[in-house]
């Protein structure tokens, strides 16, 4: 499984469903290989930076430079169970441990102020100051009981952002 050449079986479509704890259905899974195979230009059954560039949407993302740390090798496994967190049936707190990963760029379980407001200015660009941003983030981050020089962790953050009626949607286009 894994390269252009090969199919595809009802073990490996079920194995990857498991996997992905049924955010999409087989047929998905089925669109999902045909797509990871398309990327997989070399065929060696793995995805590489260069070739998630390829992708216009990925490309164009703000954070595709932090996003491209998190996809470089993946197998196809590993593609699909990416994906599922933006599934709209994946749940909050995969939404959080992903957005969590994106912050914490040096993979050491912590994400600091300063991180933060690098992320806040490549999400911006230039639409709103430094200064705008520290304020807004300085104000989040009170609200929720932390300060500027706080230390995050994977549960603070989803003790600050898993609230009832927070929304996190982005379509993954199947086909």
């Amino acid at each position: 499984m894994g390269n252009a050449s090969s199919m595809l079986t009802q073990y490996d479509i079920e194995d990857v469903q498991e996997q992905c704890n049924h955010l999409f259905t087989q047929q998905e899974i089925v669109s999902l290989y045909e797509r990871f195979c398309q990327l997989d230009r070399n065929s060696k059954g793995f995805i590489y930076a260069d070739e998630f560039l390829s992708v216009p949407e990925f490309a164009m993302n703000p954070l595709s430079q932090r996003l491209l740390k998190m996809v470089d090798g993946l197998n196809f496994k590993d593609f699909v169970a990416f994906l599922s967190t933006f599934s709209a049936k994946a749940s909050m707190q995969q939404k959080i441990e992903l957005i969590f990963k994106v912050y914490d760029s040096d993979c050491n379980g912590k994400v600091m102020f300063d991180g933060i407001i690098e992320v806040l200015r490549d999400l911006t660009g230039s639409f709103i100051s430094d200064k705008q941003r520290e304020e807004v983030l300085n104000q989040v981050l009170h609200e929720a009981g932390y300060t500027r020089d706080s230390l995050l962790l994977l549960d603070d953050f989803i003790q600050i952002l898993d609230h009832p009626g927070m929304k996190m949607e982005v379509e993954v286009p199947i086909d």
